[in-house]
């Protein structure tokens, strides 16, 4: 628990339920912020405690609206600066804009580190993240970022599952969406290796954004109780034709994981249809973006990742090692995970 009066969590419009969670874990009062908007659409915040000489947590995921929440949270920063706050750190569960971190054809910006500048620009003094898109993004960044990953909290959930249901071990593996993913499924291995047998990965090209053309499935799949790993969820439509290419290869059930459930566009259809079907068996995402109702839908679970961030904010407050945190709950759902593996030996 934290008892220090200098630390204050604000929860922005895109991160006010996980602000709410963090400090009831913590047991610390949330701070209040006002966010107005003026007939044009400007954005006004203003602190309703005051921030001077304190050490503060913004939450705010940059998610649809983007560009909204993104000017939001910088607006917020700048106030907290002229307020005087002594430590403004940054915690953007789902970083926007990650994807665009690169130049993939000419005269393309690179508009993660646009961002990043601006951020840093604003006021911000540390940055946390979760699954960022791309590891190289922390390098964006002119003050300290800190990427978590949620391998952990998604790999309890796969060890939940297997002892559940009681799978085998043997018919149970990992799939990567693509190459890109394979260092994130491979983290989530790390803690599963006792109830999941290897990976499998799906080779896709994408002619362009939200677009992708599946080319073949390497790994033996058939049978076996398949588990997608992925950063995030956009339109549905490249996992849901990964989970189908999955199926037409003989898996029993595909269940996909991933981070960041955006469902936008026809996102909730496509999910319903593809559970519907038998192609999906569930979808499986965080609480790192506020998932409107609408966009909710049978067959999804969302599981929190409050746990995690307020573990990493008292170890920051108390100056431990992050690397510690992971550690201890890695040691624990291994052991899990090896229990459950001993009974089919």
């Amino acid at each position: 628990m934290i008892y220090n009066n200098n630390i204050h969590i604000f929860g922005l419009t895109q991160g006010t339920d996980l602000a709410n969670e963090i400090c009831d874990i913590l047991k610390v009062k949330k701070n209040e912020i006002i966010t107005k908007r003026f007939a044009d659409g400007e954005i006004l915040t203003e602190s309703i405690d005051s921030v001077r000489g304190k050490a503060i947590y913004v939450i705010q995921s940059t998610s649809m609206p983007v560009n909204e929440s993104l000017m939001e949270l910088l607006i917020a920063l700048d106030g907290f600066k002229r307020g005087s706050a002594e430590e403004i750190n940054v915690v953007i569960p789902y970083y926007g804009y990650a994807r665009q971190d690169r130049k993939a054809k000419g005269r393309q910006p690179i508009t993660s580190k646009l961002v990043a500048d601006l951020i840093s620009k604003a006021g911000a003094d540390r940055v946390m993240s979760i699954d960022i898109h791309s590891p190289q993004t922390m390098g964006f960044f002119d003050v300290p970022m800190d990427n978590f990953y949620t391998a952990q909290i998604l790999a309890n959930e796969i060890v939940e599952y297997v002892d559940k249901n009681n799978w085998n071990p043997d018919d149970c593996i990992l799939v990567s969406p693509d190459y890109g993913g394979m260092t994130r499924t491979h983290k989530v291995e790390s803690y599963t290796a006792g109830v999941t047998s290897g990976i499998s990965v799906i080779g896709k090209k994408r002619p362009e954004p939200n677009k992708a053309e599946i080319e073949f499935v390497l790994g033996d799949i058939e049978g076996k109780n398949c588990f997608i790993i992925d950063d995030m969820i956009d339109t549905g439509g490249t996992i849901i034709n990964a989970a189908r290419a999955l199926k037409d290869q003989g898996a029993k059930e595909v269940y996909i994981f991933a981070s960041h459930g955006l469902f936008n566009g026809p996102a909730k259809e496509r999910m319903d249809a593809a559970i519907c079907e038998g192609i999906v068996k569930q979808v499986v995402v965080t609480n790192t973006i506020q998932i409107a109702e609408e966009k909710r839908f049978n067959g999804l679970k969302i599981i929190s990742v409050a746990p995690l961030l307020a573990e990493m904010i008292k170890a920051s407050v108390d100056q431990e090692s992050l690397t510690e945190v992971y550690n201890r709950k890695k040691e624990e759902i291994y052991k899990k995970a090896l229990s459950i593996k001993a009974k089919y030996k």
